[in-house]
């Protein structure tokens, strides 16, 4: 549990849900959308903390929870961020809530991206889809302290410009020079004139030095794959390479035993793996 980043959080007790009110809606695709939420309790959103790469059980009364990742960074005090894909019961309830709805929180959950082991080195983080969600929390939280690491680098993709998630955050990060920033769809389209290709292609084609870099990938588990198999074609070490699971989790402690994939439950060992230590897991995942 090398992945594992805990210290100086400050939680909400793990089964206990804190009641919590939606502050904002954004429509970031046809099917995704983010929940900005701030907990009823000022003293407790005041002293709230996380770390990049941990979830939160969101949930609505009546309806059930499910976990997400927390898409705003841990320097953004106002509010948790949650983007969230419509796909079942509980994301298409959370996908008629508008501001001032309540719901239920219960965060953070799991382990974190080890930052603090990062410094000095490159970065590499690549996206896509919905898997962006982890990955915008993780890279803000890098430009936050951009100065503890040798170079940034983010390669985004989407099927098309409409699934692009975080427009605003890709227009700025486009912006900024010091940032080595891609943003990709899988073909031609009228309404793009950026770059196109699938991500692995991008990848290899931007083919960066994995000497001193850590590479980060979420995304679709296709993506995923074939990013993977990338990175090692470049000659990344599987101790160099950290992705995240976010696999049936239900009670978020280890106790329901949902999640696990042998020894390992995602929601306490994860959901942040290296793909090192998934290579020691059986074939669930």
């Amino acid at each position: 549990m090398s992945t594992i980043a805990r210290e100086g959080v400050k939680a909400t007790e793990p089964l206990r849900p804190e009641p919590a009110t939606v502050v904002d809606v954004i429509e970031e695709t046809p099917n995704i959308k983010s929940f900005r939420v701030v907990f009823d309790d000022p003293e407790l959103m005041q002293s709230f903390t996380f770390l990049p790469g941990q979830v939160g059980q969101l949930g609505i009364v009546g309806v059930g929870e499910s976990t997400f990742a927390i898409s705003s960074p841990p320097s953004e005090k106002e509010y948790l961020q949650f983007s969230v894909m419509k796909t079942g019961e509980v994301t298409s309830a959370l996908h008629e809530l508008t501001p001032g709805d309540k719901v239920s929180l219960r965060a953070p959950l799991g382990c974190a991206f080890p930052t603090d082991e990062w410094k000095g080195k490159k970065v590499l983080v690549v996206g896509g889809g919905i898997g962006m969600a982890p990955l915008r929390c993780l890279f803000m939280h890098l430009m936050d302290h951009q100065e503890d690491y040798q170079r940034l680098q983010l390669i985004y993709g989407a099927r098309t410009p409409r699934d692009i998630c975080f427009t605003n955050d890709c227009k700025l990060w486009g912006e900024v020079e010091e940032l080595d920033f891609i943003t990709t769809i899988d073909t031609e389209h009228p309404e793009w004139t950026g770059r196109t290709g699938l991500v692995p292609h991008v990848l290899e084609e931007e083919a960066p030095d994995p000497a001193n870099t850590i590479a980060v990938t979420c995304g679709p588990p296709i993506m995923i794959k074939y990013v993977l198999q990338s990175l090692e074609k470049l000659g990344f070490r599987d101790e160099q390479i950290f992705t995240t699971l976010e696999r049936r989790m239900k009670c978020g402690i280890g106790f329901c035993g949902r999640c696990n994939i042998g020894p390992k439950y995602v929601c306490v060992d994860g959901p942040v793996f290296t793909l090192k230590e998934l290579r020691e897991l059986p074939d669930e995942h």
